[in-house]
Order: C-alpha cells, then structure tokens, then sequence
C-alpha cells in the first residue's frame, strides 16, 4: 500500500455553544422551578404565619377573638405539648385543639383520657375522621366536607340560637348520641355538634371549620358571637397548637423516620406522580415491529441523511455501529473492484487476499484485515480517523 499524508481530522466533541444548546430547555426548566418554589414558599409563610394562633395579628390568624375574650375576663393561654394540653384540662378551663388531626393516635388516646372528666369544656376544631372517633366517642366525620360556608343554626343549641347565622361549614358530623346538640346543618349533616360528657358537667364542641375564630371573618355574621359563647363559659381558656417538636408525637419504639414526618397527601401525590409518568412512558414508547416503507413527499439530498443519521449515531455514542457501517459500505464497493462477488464480500478469507494483489507493500493483509475486520473504535477521534483510511483504501483500490 502507498504511503498517504493523513487527512486532517475534525474534532467530534461537543463545542460549550452546542452543549449550551442542548442543555438550556432543561437549565431554564429547572431554574423555572426553583423560582417558583421559593415564590410559593415566600407567599405562604407571609400569609398563613401563625394561622389559628391567638397571638397572631395576620388575616389567618386568632388574635382578635382572643382580645374579646379578655376584655369579658377569660384569659388565653397557648400550650405546645401534649403534657400542658392534658394538666390543663380542669372544671375552670376551656381547652381548644387546633387541628387535632395532627395528632398521633397514641396523643389523642392520652389527651381524652385527660379531660373526657374534667368537667370543662373541650372544643375540637376541624377534627377529621383521623381523630374524631378517640376524642368524640359516638361522633362520625363525613368524608364529604360542606358545600356552603354560611350557615343557619337550626337547633335549640343556646349559643347558636343567639348568633345566629355563621361561617362554620368545613367538616361534617354525624353522632349516635341522643343528648347531643347537633347545630348548622349542610345537606342535613351538622358542621358544630355540642356532646355532653358522659359523667360530670363539662362537654365537648366540635366545630367543622376554623373561620369563626379568624381575624378576617371574625366580624362577619354572627361569627363572633358563637365564638365567644364557644370559648367564654370558663375563665381559662388554654389554647393546644400541635407540633411536630412535640417529645410525645414520637413512636414508644423510637423517633419517627422521614416517612413519618410526611403527610399522607404527599406521598399518595408522589405515588400519583410515579403512576403518571409510567403511564406517559408507556403511551410515548416507540412500538415494536418492522419498519414500513413509505414514499417522502420531497426528495432529501444524500448528504443530508447522512449527516441526520451521523447525528444520531454521535448522539447516541453508537460508535461500534458506526464503524460496523462504514466497514460494510467499503467492503460491498471494494469487492467489484478487486474481482469477487459482493456476496462474499464480508468474508476475510475472500476479500483480504483478492485486495492484497492490488496493493503495494508487504504485510498488507494484516493491516487490511485490522481496517476492514478490526474493533470498534474506543472514541470519536478513532473513529474519525477510520473513516479516513477507509477513504485512502478506496481510492489507492481504484487508481489503476
């Protein structure tokens, strides 16, 4: 074979321009979300810091209702734990849950323990199916929450009579209990039910929703009527805010893991995600089966679909393809030249020796044989360069 000046080789790696074409959909995606969550993240702690906290002054919180009740004489005092929620449950004390969902099944056993007979009273606000059946025996919550928000009283309940209507709405109850008060009726299921205890003289309130005692709606209807008579009748009020640093909310077995802590909504929601994506990946996969043939509208140049398919084998890092392609190519149009049959052409024991007698130099088959039958290619340079000999082989094969 003649010696031949190598052809200059272009580069195959990505240029930084190319790489910042490909990856800007997803840099820009991902800096969309990050905006996003720390917008989300800023508007929610503004507008829902200390939501039903008495001592807070912003629209979700309670502070407004517990300055009334202080200028009738009733003291308000919030507690944290379960331990100050349960030492406060007395004959003179109204305690308030908020949220008592929250809680874990072992807390809510405790804390009815403590004032199921104090004889105070008890007011479980928005208490879900999840805590309704330890902390109000005999009361069942709707899975269907109400459609109205303002609502007639419609019981001889004191308190509701004299405020009157009311934004309670939220959460529905149904209770087995004929003593019961059973108060603000939606779709004939009650959003405030008033439960005697069942010794001494205290009771439990539950109340569907939280607006009554927010300082946004406080003065809306008869909101702050039936919240003072909710919380006024004793002279202490001891208002219970759950939270997750509370020692007692931990397992008897240990601290609570990751999983834990998470709501339930949040992991159905990732399981949803999870089921989504598998779903979209199964309607987006390509479908198994042969390629059918089809006319193209307009005629594409050869070197357009030879640079297209280049692209996706570079994309794809198929260089053991690439290189099995350009072999056979050369291989099927060297045959003719060298006096065989194309279809003995992709044998060595053909091939190899048919071009050695059109080839100058010794050793030739060994080198033909690493060029036409080699390995892949470890890289793009390599691979760059194969094909450049591949070109030199032809055209030293033609010239006569």
């Amino acid at each position: 074979m003649t010696t031949e000046v190598p052809l200059p080789s272009t580069s195959a790696s990505p240029t930084a321009r190319q790489v910042w074409t490909r990856a800007r959909g997803v840099v820009l995606a991902l800096a969309l979300l990050v905006v996003a969550a720390v917008v989300i993240a800023v508007a929610r702690s503004g507008a829902q810091h200390g939501e039903l906290d008495p001592r807070s002054a912003d629209p979700l919180g309670s502070r407004a209702v517990a300055e009334l009740l202080a200028d009738r004489g009733v003291d308000t005092r919030v507690v944290t734990t379960l331990e100050e929620a349960a030492a406060a449950a007395k004959p003179d004390t109204t305690l308030l849950v908020a949220v008592p969902d929250l809680l874990t099944h072992r807390q809510q056993s405790r804390l009815h323990s403590a004032f199921a007979d104090s004889g105070g009273r008890t007011v479980l606000v928005s208490a879900g199916s999840a805590s309704v059946d330890r902390l109000a025996p005999g009361v069942v919550a709707d899975p269907a929450t109400s459609f109205g928000s303002t609502l007639d009283p419609v019981c001889s309940l004191p308190a509701a009579r004299t405020a009157g209507s009311a934004d309670t709405g939220g959460i529905r109850y149904t209770t087995t209990r004929s003593d019961a008060d059973e108060c603000y009726p939606s779709e004939r299921l009650a959003t405030l039910v008033r439960v005697p205890a069942a010794s001494g003289t205290g009771d439990t309130v539950l109340l569907g929703a939280p607006d009554i005692l927010l300082n946004d709606r406080l003065d809306e209807h008869g909101n702050a009527s039936l919240a003072l008579q909710l919380l006024g009748p004793h002279p202490h009020l001891v208002w219970y805010l759950p939270s997750l640093a509370d020692a007692s909310a931990a397992p008897e077995e240990g601290e609570r893991d990751f999983f834990d802590l998470l709501p339930s909504g949040w992991i159905w929601g990732t399981a949803q995600l999870f089921v989504a994506a598998a779903l979209a990946a199964l309607w987006r996969a390509r479908r198994l089966g042969p390629l059918v043939p089809e006319k193209l509208p307009v005629a594409i140049r050869a070197s357009e679909t030879v640079e297209g398919r280049a692209r996706l084998y570079r994309k794809a890092n198929a260089r053991d393809r690439a290189a099995t392609a350009l072999r056979s190519t050369t291989r099927t149009r060297l045959a003719p030249l060298a006096g065989i049959p194309v279809s003995q052409a992709h044998t060595p024991e053909t091939l190899l020796p048919a071009l050695s007698t059109r080839l100058h130099g010794d050793g030739q088959a060994a080198l033909l044989h690493d060029l036409l039958f080699g390995p892949p290619p470890g890289d793009d340079a390599a691979l760059t360069a194969l094909a450049d000999r591949l070109d030199a082989l032809e055209r030293e094969v033609r010239r006569p």
